[in-house]
């Protein structure tokens, strides 16, 4: 797989760039802010680039300020049924509209889309510049430095079981937060690597004996990778999550984040900079940990 920055010349060739612009709030642009040094880079090298993306509650004249002089926007993908069908024939109709494709869209590279994975088949593929930060970035967790503490959150335990699994192996510690950890099977729990929080593990938001749980686990630590709320965060419990993300900030430790609650917690305090990597992915992040690979990263091998 090569980055952007390796395609050559690029004077006057069309730059297909996936990127990943869907997201909940506007306001929270750093998903957004995160795909632009490619598409400066391509500004630049005098392409001509189309971004295509999904759209929710965005609209393209929304996105337009984002864009660079003389970039085009596409409508949005998911009014094709083509993509999310990965038809071939959607996909080679956004092949015809480039010379070369670019994947800047990490935080959705767990999806075989024809965005994703059907262009690269038409046409010379490369991955954008966050697309390489980001695999550099996690796959530290891979070879991590020791002490290793993984913090897990969220509701949706079943897509984390693998990560669970696999990171019991090779963490120090995997502390489960948030509605997850009351469905944590016991023989998991019988894993002396595998921590649950002090109390009522069914408590809607983490309690400061739940933060002192942590700040523990974590005093010895080199390396903290965290992936979602310790609380029900879309309801508005979210102290619990806040005071861990300040917690990290100020802790000196290497911390890589990812997931959307978890963003949105760190734009509410605007510490993205006290981080040592701020992830735009929560399911492809996951995913990526788990099985080090992603369909999106097959499509460009």
């Amino acid at each position: 797989m090569k980055s952007v920055t390796e395609a050559g010349d690029l004077q006057g060739k069309r730059v297909l760039v996936r990127v990943d612009w869907s997201i909940p709030d506007l306001k929270n642009d750093f998903q957004i802010r995160a795909t632009l040094p490619t598409l400066e880079y391509l500004e630049k090298m005098g392409a001509k680039i189309i971004v295509a993306t999904h759209l929710e509650n965005e609209t393209i004249e929304d996105l337009k300020r984002y864009l660079p002089e003389g970039a085009e926007l596409l409508p949005n993908l998911r009014d094709n049924p083509g993509e999310e069908a990965n038809s071939e024939e959607f996909a080679k109709e956004l092949a015809n509209k480039a010379d070369i494709y670019v994947n800047e869209a990490f935080s959705v590279s767990h999806r075989e889309h024809a965005s994703i994975v059907g262009v690269p088949k038409f046409l010379p593929s490369y991955a954008g510049i966050e697309f390489m930060e980001e695999i550099a970035a996690l796959s530290k967790a891979f070879h991590p430095p020791h002490p290793f503490i993984l913090l897990l959150g969220g509701a949706k335990f079943d897509t984390k079981l693998p990560l669970v699994q696999k990171f019991a192996q090779i963490a120090d510690k995997v502390f489960i937060a948030g509605a997850m950890a009351a469905k944590v099977p016991e023989v998991m729990t019988q894993n002396p690597k595998v921590v649950l929080p002090v109390g009522d593990i069914a408590a809607l938001d983490a309690d400061d004996n739940v933060i002192n749980q942590i700040s523990g686990i974590i005093a010895d630590a080199k390396f903290i990778l965290w992936n979602g709320p310790l609380g029900k965060y879309e309801k508005g419990y979210t102290e619990g999550t806040l005071k861990l993300a300040r917690l990290l900030a100020e802790s000196g430790k290497e911390v890589i984040v990812g997931g959307a609650n978890t963003l949105a917690a760190i734009k509410e305090l605007n510490i993205y900079d006290k981080f040592t990597f701020v992830s735009t992915a929560g399911g492809a992040m996951l995913e990526f940990l788990a099985t080090e690979t992603l369909p999106g990263i097959q499509a460009l091998e």
